[in-house]
């Protein structure tokens, strides 16, 4: 049975190889065959009576140091008839199509999106370099169905493709099993590891989930009984993911105004993607700071042992408390307080100029580097015991000598790192040492370190939607105005306007340094 073409589609190829090449223009007109080109089982003249053209040749394409292009694109202009033009080489064996198409040098447009041709090698050379889907029906289709239904993980499938995928009886063979393929792959690996890649975040988003080979798994799927399954397996299996998901469907339902309803699905959907960032699995003990929610959480086997609130990073981007993971490696007690240089010059130096007594007053002294340090007491701006874990941010779980701020709603008010209401029994539970040993280290009055047996991995999030302790959904004001841009990139939208807030970036201070 003959192909048809969408209507409106434009489909072109174009080989270039050492001394001739391939360019074809296919302009489709009603739903049909593109006119001037035959089907391959064709056997007479083309209805406009030109000799056929079968697609073998027109997927074939030239010889060596080859670079290839192929365009797919449903667009929504007027349908045109017009004839095929077309300069062909000799046609190469069949079998050499799909290699040529997915070749190192080759390049791969789908709807004027260039994607990954890597990823599409890699997959079609563990498969010889051939088409995979034609004789695989309904694991195509269960394939096809599951990415169209990719928005019950948050997910757009406008982004995969899925006007294109709703019709794929309207390609040609070869652009079907690229189509599918290129959906399986992309699906795959938006699971897994969130379909806004680290490289396209904010700097200060900086959690990633392990990379996957999503060629293996997609390979390794096809040849299980439930591939679709397999690939489903990717996404988190956390209390909160699960939690969102059936959120989404709920709000789906319109159960609440619109307004409302929307709001919170946009929070839902960047929130499913923030715990797509995550590691699989997540380490049975932790500690897990949800700056949106200004808590923290220390687990033990998963199960939540301690809370306190914390004080996190101020709302000016410059101060904002970032998403990272660390280890806690050690409890240093007693420790001074370095400013880093650029707080000295924004907040400090203007202090000295106003009252030069400030730095003797508070026990400080300026540093050779244009850094103050803050020797350690009970009153320095680290308190009694900060919790060491290295990451490039500088930013740290400590204590403070401002205790009533944590009795405030809005605990904005830190220059990014985060101060922990109960850090003793925190510090206790994290060494698995009594509270008369804390007080103890904490009395000699000396800087001292004690590393922690085994380290302990924290989390430092920002959750806007999540699963409580009772497993319901709670929500918070997204006061670092993350989520839009998140949103946004799953959408494949453009980005909104800057705010009118300029934007300063810090340095990373050295790991000497210390925020607050």
């Amino acid at each position: 049975m003959k192909d048809k073409l969408l209507k409106g589609v434009k489909l072109s190829v174009e080989w270039r190889g050492e001394d001739r090449g391939v360019a074809v223009s296919v302009d489709v007109g009603v739903a049909g065959a593109p006119q001037g080109v035959a089907d391959d089982d064709a056997d007479g003249p083309s209805e406009l009576g030109r000799p056929p053209v079968s697609r073998r040749r027109l997927l074939g394409g030239g010889t060596a140091a080859i670079a290839a292009s192929l365009a797919l694109s449903a667009c929504g202009t007027a349908p045109r008839r017009q004839l095929a033009t077309l300069r062909t080489p000799p046609v190469p064996p069949s079998e050499g199509v799909l290699r040529e198409v997915v070749g190192e040098n080759s390049r791969l447009v789908i709807a004027g999106e260039e994607v990954d041709t890597g990823a599409l090698r890699r997959f079609y050379a563990r498969r010889g370099y051939e088409p995979v889907w034609a004789d695989r029906p309904g694991k195509a289709d269960a394939l096809v169905e599951a990415v169209l239904n990719a928005d019950s993980h948050g997910l757009d499938p406008a982004t995969f493709h899925a006007d294109m995928l709703q019709q794929l009886d309207s390609f040609p063979p070869l652009h079907r099993d690229l189509l599918i393929s290129h959906a399986g792959l992309s699906y795959a690996d938006a699971l897994a590891v969130g379909r806004v890649p680290v490289g396209n975040r904010r700097d200060s988003e900086a959690l990633a989930a392990d990379p996957i080979d999503a060629a293996a798994v997609l390979d390794a799927a096809i040849d299980s009984r439930d591939p679709v399954a397999r690939l489903e397996a990717l996404a988190p299996s956390t209390p909160t993911y699960q939690a969102l998901r059936e959120a989404l469907r709920t709000f789906r339902q319109g159960a609440m105004p619109r307004s409302v309803a929307a709001a919170r699905r946009k929070a839902i959907e960047v929130n499913l993607e923030r715990e797509r960032w995550l590691p699989r699995p997540l380490p049975a003990d932790r500690v897990w700071v949800n700056v949106a929610d200004q808590n923290l959480v220390l687990y033990r086997e998963h199960d939540p042992v301690f809370a306190t609130r914390v004080v996190v990073g101020e709302d000016a981007l410059r101060n904002q408390s970032p998403e990272f993971k660390a280890t806690i490696e050690a409890s240093f007690f007693n420790p001074p307080w370095v400013i880093p240089a650029d707080i000295v010059t924004a907040e400090i130096l203007p202090v000295l100029r106003r009252d030069p007594a400030y730095l003797e007053r508070n026990n400080m002294f300026m540093r050779d580097n244009g850094e103050v340090e803050q020797r350690p007491g009970p009153d320095a701006g680290l308190g009694v015991i900060m919790f060491d874990m290295p990451n490039r941010f500088d930013v740290y779980l400590h204590d403070t000598p401002d205790k009533h701020i944590f009795r405030l709603d809005n605990r904005r008010i830190s220059h990014g790192c985060i101060r922990v209401q109960n850090p003793l029994e925190f510090a206790s539970l994290l060494m698995d040492q009594p509270m008369e040993v804390i007080n103890e280290r904490i009395a000699l009055g000396s800087t001292t370190r004690k590393s922690l047996a085994p380290p302990v991995p924290v989390f430092v999030t920002y959750q806007t939607a999540f699963a409580d302790a009772g497993g319901a959904i709670a929500f918070r004001p997204d006061f670092y105005q993350r989520d839009d841009a998140i949103w946004r990139k799953l959408h494949g939208l453009p980005p909104a306007p800057p705010p009118p807030v300029r934007a300063v970036r810090r340095p990373v201070p050295a790991r000497s340094r210390r925020r607050t």
